[in-house]
């Protein structure tokens, strides 16, 4: 068994992670862009889609307050990998829905994806589901059909949110993932869509892909984080 598959060194990092997270979030000086289409959201309660890029992950826990937004959980890939990403964001108050955005069917079977549906749909009928329609191994920023679908089948509304900070770490990987560094900048932007009734499904996936590219390239724009 490779080191990080073990179930006590990955609890173990995952601890240390969120212990990082936690720190860098606070000590953050945070922009806030848009807020109030995110404010309108959490006070209607309710179901919501909570969007980013797979990148943003580690920056994502500063931009849903728990205090006053709805309950959330993450869908979270079936992987060792998304299997240690699972426990990080959990000690932060974000339980896991395992599966996967695949759009196609195979894939999503062999993730979980037809059992990540079902236990998605159930999540928005109380509160927010956080999804990253390019995980999880990409194509980097590429749209999977599940977010669309989750958001046509249950009606909830689509936050996207742009999340940034700078100076941080970029990781060599397929992502090139975002985990922030204390003491810097910040920046969180939002939008809003809801799935149009009739809508064809490919231009809801290039129209929603677009605005979530433009609410990150804004947060990316106030904080100076190069690509």
């Amino acid at each position: 068994m490779r080191p990080f598959r073990n179930p006590v060194v990955q609890s173990a990092l995952a601890w240390t992670l969120a212990q990082w997270m936690r720190f860098c979030i606070r000590t953050i000086r945070w922009t806030h862009e848009n807020q109030p289409v995110a404010e309108k959201v959490w006070d209607q309660g309710g179901g919501v889609l909570c969007v980013f890029w797979h990148s943003r992950i580690g920056l994502a826990p500063a931009c849903w307050p728990l205090g006053r937004a709805q309950p959330a959980k993450a869908l979270i890939s079936l992987s060792a990998d998304g299997e240690f990403i699972a426990k990080a964001v959990a000690r932060q108050g974000f339980p896991a829905v395992r599966g996967s955005s695949a759009n196609k069917d195979k894939a999503a079977a062999a993730k979980g994806g037809s059992q990540a549906l079902r236990d998605g749909l159930k999540q928005l009928k109380v509160g927010a589901l956080a999804i990253t329609p390019d995980g999880p191994r990409g194509p980097v920023n590429v749209m999977a059909e599940g977010l669309p679908l989750m958001a046509k089948l249950s009606k909830a509304p689509a936050l996207f949110i742009g999340m940034s900070c700078n100076p941080a770490i970029r990781l060599k990987s397929w992502d090139r993932a975002v985990l922030p560094l204390p003491f810097g900048k910040g920046a969180i932007v939002w939008d809003r869509a809801d799935f149009p009734s009739d809508a064809d499904m490919a231009e809801v996936v290039a129209d929603w892909t677009a605005r979530l590219n433009a609410v990150e390239a804004r947060a990316d724009a106030i904080t100076g984080l190069k690509p």
